[in-house]
């Protein structure tokens, strides 16, 4: 029988590391697991007890396409006391995990054939997800010297147009953030250039420094991507959601009815009670700081050369060139060696991640400071 060629996109690596390091665990090995962005001390107490409660006492059937009406209302509350930005309750739409939403957004922004842009490194389920859909992407080379991140000057390097542009800041895999001048200059040249924005800000609330600035702030037509898996530690709950521009509020509610029905009811119960755990939740982002410094500090004594500045997230993106030039196999070698699980970089640039891996530091401190003794005695002979 025939098999759709749309099925046929590159594997996630970081789950293939995962599906191993499982294996090794169900034998007996001690694993480390630090290939996927997994908060370990999951959904805060506030949201478990809601939960139960929901469970207990509410109807758990349909919502609406776009989500329950009150949990829009306190997501558009959030935009304003974090951000200052006054969003219409009719531009939010809750999703079944921001990888629903984007797959909405996909479908409501852009037909086959367009060519959407993303920087090299990045997610890698942006560009297997677009291909499935019939679109063309295209990889920005960022480097060290943009922060891996997109420039204008980028953009004006592309011998055709664009269609669509991905940014994410914080950035998964390298943790770092667009400066807020260039973050201004991107959005105003995409704005010009008829160029949709699709911002995927999932690590914003996890920062080290400075406050991670919303597209909305420099773009009218922009769509926002979001939701509960990572600052709010929510990541089985399946739940994200997304702000769009007018024009495209009423064929993402269509094609939200026809695909999703609707957003997981439970999810949405429990979530109204998350925007009241930061004292929680801000407890795991200094947490994760603490193990940013300890892999910034070990990384290198280890023998792995430069780190991306981890402005936000949680995950270094090491080079690791001086130690191999295939980065597949070095996290299986690495893998089977010290039992520490990372993901291989060409998960997130197909053209140059062969030099290097991410790390992601979202575990328990106890389990980051014995990865990096364990790279440490690996990579030193000891």
């Amino acid at each position: 029988m025939k098999v759709s060629k749309r099925a046929d996109v590159a594997p996630f690596y970081a789950m293939e590391i995962l599906k191993t390091a499982n294996e090794m665990a169900d034998g007996g090995a001690d694993i480390m697991h630090m290939e996927t962005g997994e908060p370990v001390g999951g959904a805060p107490s506030k949201v478990i007890e809601a939960a139960h409660a929901a469970l207990d006492g509410a109807h758990l059937g349909y919502t609406e396409a776009k989500g329950d009406p009150r949990l829009r209302a306190r997501i558009a509350q959030h935009y304003d006391d974090y951000y200052g930005q006054q969003v219409a309750l009719e531009r939010i739409a809750v999703t079944t995990g921001a990888s629903g939403g984007l797959l909405l957004a996909f479908l409501a922004a852009f037909d086959v054939g367009d060519r959407v842009a993303m920087a090299d490194p990045s997610y890698p389920a942006y560009r297997n997800t677009l291909a499935a859909l019939g679109l063309q992407t295209v990889g920005l080379p960022a480097g060290p010297e943009t922060r891996f991140q997109p420039t204008v000057e980028l953009l004006k390097a592309l011998d055709k147009p664009i269609q669509g542009l991905i940014i994410s800041s914080p950035s998964n895999p390298t943790g770092t953030m667009i400066p807020r001048s260039e973050f201004e200059a991107v959005a105003n040249y995409c704005e010009d250039a008829g160029i949709r924005i699709i911002s995927d800000e999932i690590y914003h609330g996890i920062t080290y420094g400075e406050r991670a600035e919303t597209v909305l702030a420099y773009s009218a037509s922009a769509i926002v991507a979001n939701g509960f898996s990572k600052y709010f530690a929510m990541t089985g709950w399946r739940l994200g959601w997304m702000v769009f521009p007018p024009d495209l509020v009423r064929p993402v509610e269509r094609l939200a009815q026809n695909i999703f029905i609707s957003p997981p009811a439970l999810s949405q119960h429990a979530a109204l009670a998350a925007f009241d755990c930061r004292d929680e939740l801000d407890a795991n982002v200094a947490r994760y700081a603490e193990n940013r410094k300890i892999l910034q500090e070990a990384l290198p004594r280890a023998g792995f050369g430069d780190l991306a500045p981890s402005d936000g997230a949680f995950y270094v993106y090491a080079d690791v060139s001086r130690l191999t030039n295939d980065s597949q196999q070095f996290c299986q070698e690495m893998l089977r060696a010290t039992g520490v699980a990372a993901t291989p970089g060409i998960d997130f640039d197909t053209a140059r991640g062969n030099r290097y891996v991410r790390i992601s530091f979202a575990s328990d401190r106890a389990t980051v400071s014995r990865a990096a003794e364990a790279l440490i005695r690996w990579l030193n002979g000891a």
